[in-house]
């Protein structure tokens, strides 16, 4: 029984080796046929957009895209059903992205202009790091997850505090200014506010008296040290995370899916099924 019920499915294991893995030739060939269709799909997008080429090649490019797009629906199937838990594909973060990269051009059949949001293939370069077989990278791209995650608790509380003391000095500034210097209400206030402590400084709004200026003045100062704040908190949690996080490869689990294996694993992680 277990004979022929290998004899029956060898296909999908080949797909599987091919689509998801790109430790083999033909599954290297394939992952750099497909950037080059994200990226190419990418371009017709932009120039669509762009009306003295949309008015003279339109019909050539959306003709482009239709084949890129139905090229994309069968590789997105061909993934479902290389995988004996299809769902574990279809709700991860790239079966959602794969997901959403196909359907806008479907959507537009119905939605005007909604095949703008092709522009989502872009997201699926991220690939780019398993094909080029970067594992140092992945293995950095790791480090630096788990370190975001560890950290998250102390960004969330220093944003909601630069959240209040927005508010503060956006009222302040309020009180300050008046109606007649373009501080028209608190929410505009707090919006300049926002936009002068990240140092962004569109220049809509500024401060006329010089009380005001001497307070966008400190803000601003504020500001520089503000921008340093989450990136050592982010790089204190990397510098303990260093040393215990192990290489990565880019071996994909044919049961359920999973990538992101350490080197020389034999065993899923996720599901325990053996990876060899």
């Amino acid at each position: 029984m277990e004979t022929k019920k290998q004899k029956d499915t060898p296909w999908k294991e080949r797909i599987h080796e091919i689509i998801y893995e790109a430790d083999t030739k033909q599954g290297k060939l394939f992952d750099v046929i497909l950037l080059i269709a994200i990226l190419t799909s990418i371009v017709l997008v932009m120039l669509e957009s762009i009306n003295s080429i949309n008015s003279r090649y339109g019909f050539l490019l959306n003709i482009f895209e239709w084949v890129i797009t139905i090229l994309f629906s069968f590789e997105y199937i061909l993934r479902i059903i290389s995988i004996k838990k299809p769902f574990k594909y279809i709700f991860s973060f790239y079966g959602v992205i794969d997901f959403f990269s196909t359907i806008p051009k479907y959507l537009s059949l119905i939605f005007i202009g909604s095949h703008h949001f092709a522009a989502l293939r872009a997201l699926r370069l991220l690939r780019v790091f398993r094909i080029l077989k970067l594992t140092r990278y992945i293995g950095a791209s790791n480090k630096l997850l788990i370190a975001l995650k560890a950290s998250r608790a102390k960004i969330a509380v220093f944003l909601f505090f630069i959240l209040i003391l927005c508010v503060i000095l956006g009222a302040v500034m309020y009180m300050i200014e008046g109606e007649e210097n373009g501080f028209t209400s608190i929410p505009k206030s707090i919006y300049w506010a926002i936009v002068t402590m990240t140092t962004v400084g569109y220049g809509d709004i500024a401060p006329q008296t010089a009380f005001g200026q001497f307070i966008a003045s400190i803000i601003m100062i504020l500001g520089y040290g503000i921008i340093a704040i989450p990136t050592g908190i982010v790089s204190s949690e990397i510098t303990k995370t260093h040393a215990n996080t192990i290489d990565t490869n880019t071996q994909s689990c044919e049961n359920c899916a999973t990538e992101d294996h350490k080197d020389n694993s034999e065993f899923c992680y996720n599901c325990g099924r053996n990876l060899n």
